[in-house]
């Protein structure tokens, strides 16, 4: 199971954040430190798995930004792998070559696109064009 998802910048800013299990706003702060300090630390010929406390972290680095996704000892890491690289190509398709100034910008679009993605910490679509298909619904209401 998906524990959480994080968008980080290499400053170590979140730019998303997606807990798919309840956690004290103290707790999220500690845990999104160590989790940045870890993944942020590491070099790029080193593995993108990690191990930390009682789960595993993925991480791949897109350009200035890092996607970090903590799941448990059950899930296939090459699969989290796999939903990153899915999830880095629906932002492309949408935004046109995505960047992290339309993360910022757009954040309540990414969350729709993440929620088509992942149900409670469950990967619930892999389709593009179904997971798009939600927002260019609202996109097209929206010009009417």
């Amino acid at each position: 199971m998906i524990k959480f998802f994080l968008m980080v910048n290499k400053q170590g800013q979140t730019r998303l954040s997606k807990y798919y299990e309840h956690l004290d706003i103290q707790k999220r702060m500690y845990l999104e430190a160590e989790v940045i300090k870890n993944c942020l630390s590491r070099r790029k010929e080193e593995c993108s798995f990690v191990e930390y406390k009682d789960f595993k972290l993925i991480y791949r680095q897109y350009a200035a930004l890092f996607i970090v996704v903590g799941v448990d000892d059950t899930e296939n890491e090459l699969a989290v792998y796999e939903l990153i690289q899915n999830f880095v190509e629906v932002l492309d398709k949408y935004f046109s070559r995505v960047s992290e100034l339309d993360i910022m910008f757009n954040l309540e679009k990414v969350h729709i696109i993440l929620d088509e993605i992942i149900l409670n910490g469950r990967i619930v679509e892999t389709n593009k064009n179904r997971i798009l298909a939600p927002l260019l619904a609202l996109d097209k209401m929206a010009e009417s």
